[in-house]
């Protein structure tokens, strides 16, 4: 089924009670997902899709703002008979992380339904946190939603560096419950998020002339792996391109003698990396043989250690034409060394939630470039003071090597108050509208809403969404009866808010 096929299938049959009028469907909210996708959206250039949100704004007739980070807070009065409700806020981001896509500015995503499930074909979806986003959307559109006054906030570069939300002003928002639909736990309301540090190095490199004489250039692949969320997923034991291609350089380079003439890494900073391509120039004979033989010995290393978890990574080694230059050995020495003494993954669990994971770290991406070799890394954890020491750590490591390191976002953690009165309501509107009452839980991914409680003091959050699975991958895919579900909490919430 295509996504032009979508609407009619997922008409429901919800009703207002109350008014007997019709409460619009989840229709509507694909129908705005379809038109996010047409706009490219990386973080960064978000431009097009503010532009968007402000005509949504204005062909409501809705007030707005945006300020210079494109950030949009769209306000909508309330109900007739709701207007001395406290306001509530409507928080989503505009940017996604872009996977699969050869021109991520210009390239539309093509998405399709497959049984229940809507993926997207060869890249990202876009569902974190396009999902949300239209549902805020729709009901700003909607003109039987019972509400009181609401702020559809949609913040920028959510997804690599959170700018947008650490540079907002203190008068940007009115409203202090906030009802944060990027969530991708359907049957959880996320009460508490990791912080998290995002970090560039650079490692100075020299371009040397490529060897002469009897050499052999090969070309190593890495691909088919899973990749996935470097928070979320960190601890579900996929093979890191990260890793394969330092266990790769490191075997030759104990071995032989070998010259690295490019290295492209990954595929975002906030995803595990799926893939790795590097060219390697060796001396013909024995170095050759014993580099060709690595494919077969490194695929049988990937299914022992990963083949549960991630079984389509595997290796590929050929023949490819030679390279004008190669990195100098000092450089290719700084990078072993450094990618060998940073944690990669799971650092610490925790000891008070279990099953969660407290400290991780993860190599996001690795590129070859004309003076530099470039490292990005994302630190993460529940304790500020620990993401903050590890962080410096890493730094340092690079530091021995000559490199400088950038901080881009530092994101502090954060934690709701679980047996608050607005989270009690939220877990009440859940086993009244679906049966069941959710889990409240801490999630090892970075959320905007340590910046929010540190602009707007006394600010409340509820993060609630749909069934998203294997986000910033080609993988992700999202789950259509729980996009309904969420749909009726969220229009049932509202309601009981607006009193």
């Amino acid at each position: 089924m295509h996504f032009t096929r979508l609407f009619v299938s997922l008409q429901l049959n919800d009703r207002n009670m109350e008014n007997n009028k019709m409460i619009p469907t989840t229709e509507r909210v694909f129908q705005i997902f379809k038109e996010l996708n047409q706009i490219p959206r990386p973080s960064h250039h978000e431009e097009r899709v503010a532009d968007y949100l402000c005509q949504f704004a204005e062909r409501l007739g809705l007030s707005y703002k945006r300020d210079a980070e494109n950030c949009v807070v769209i306000s909508k009065p309330a109900t007739s008979g709701h207007e001395g409700a406290e306001p509530i806020v409507l928080l989503n981001h505009m940017d996604m992380v872009c996977v699969g896509m050869s021109d991520p500015l210009h390239d539309p995503i093509d998405a399709y339904v497959e049984n229940g499930w809507m993926k997207a074909k060869g890249t990202s979806l876009g569902a974190d946190n396009g999902i949300g986003l239209s549902m805020a959307l729709a009901v700003l559109e909607s003109k039987d939603i019972v509400h009181g006054p609401l702020e559809v906030m949609t913040t920028t570069n959510e997804e690599d560096g959170m700018s947008g939300a650490s540079q907002l002003s203190k008068d940007f928002l009115v409203g202090r419950k906030v009802i944060n639909l990027d969530s991708e736990d359907y049957d959880t309301i996320t009460t508490g998020a990791a912080g998290a540090c995002l970090q560039e190095h650079r490692i100075p490199l020299k371009r040397m002339p490529a060897p002469g004489g009897k050499h052999r250039w090969y070309r190593i692949t890495f691909e088919g792996g899973l990749g996935g969320h470097s928070g979320v997923d960190i601890n579900k034991g996929r093979a890191s391109a990260v890793v394969l291609v330092w266990a790769m350089l490191a075997a030759v380079y104990n071995e032989y003698d070998f010259d690295l003439a490019s290295l492209k890494v990954g595929e975002a900073n906030a995803s595990i990396a799926s893939s790795a391509e590097m060219v390697v120039c060796v001396p013909s004979g024995e170095a050759a043989e014993y580099v060709k033989a690595q494919q077969d010995m490194m695929n049988e290393w990937i299914k022992e250690e990963y083949g549960a978890n991630d079984p389509g990574m595997h290796c590929t080694i050929t023949k490819c034409k030679p390279l004008p230059t190669v990195i100098d050995k000092e450089t290719l020495e700084a990078l072993l060394t450094s990618l060998e003494q940073i944690p990669q993954g799971v650092v610490k669990m925790s000891e008070t939630m279990e099953g969660t994971v407290e400290t991780s770290n993860n190599v996001g991406r690795i590129v070859t470039e004309e003076d530099h070799v470039f490292i990005s890394t994302h630190t993460r954890s529940f304790i500020d003071s620990d993401m903050e020491e590890l962080s410096r750590q890493i730094a340092s490591v690079f530091a021995t090597s000559g490199a400088q390191s950038t901080t881009v976002m530092s994101a502090p953690a954060w934690q709701e108050d679980q047996q608050s009165p607005f989270l009690q309501l939220t877990s009440d509107t859940f086993l009244d509208v679906l049966g069941w009452r959710p889990r409240m839980v801490a999630m090892h991914f970075v959320l905007e809403a340590g910046f929010f409680v540190r602009h707007y003091p006394g600010i409340q959050m509820a993060s609630i969404g749909p069934r998203i699975v294997e986000p910033h991958s080609t993988s992700e895919r999202v789950e259509l009866s729980t996009i309904d579900d969420i749909w009726r909490v969220l229009v049932e919430l509202l309601k009981r808010l607006a009193v």
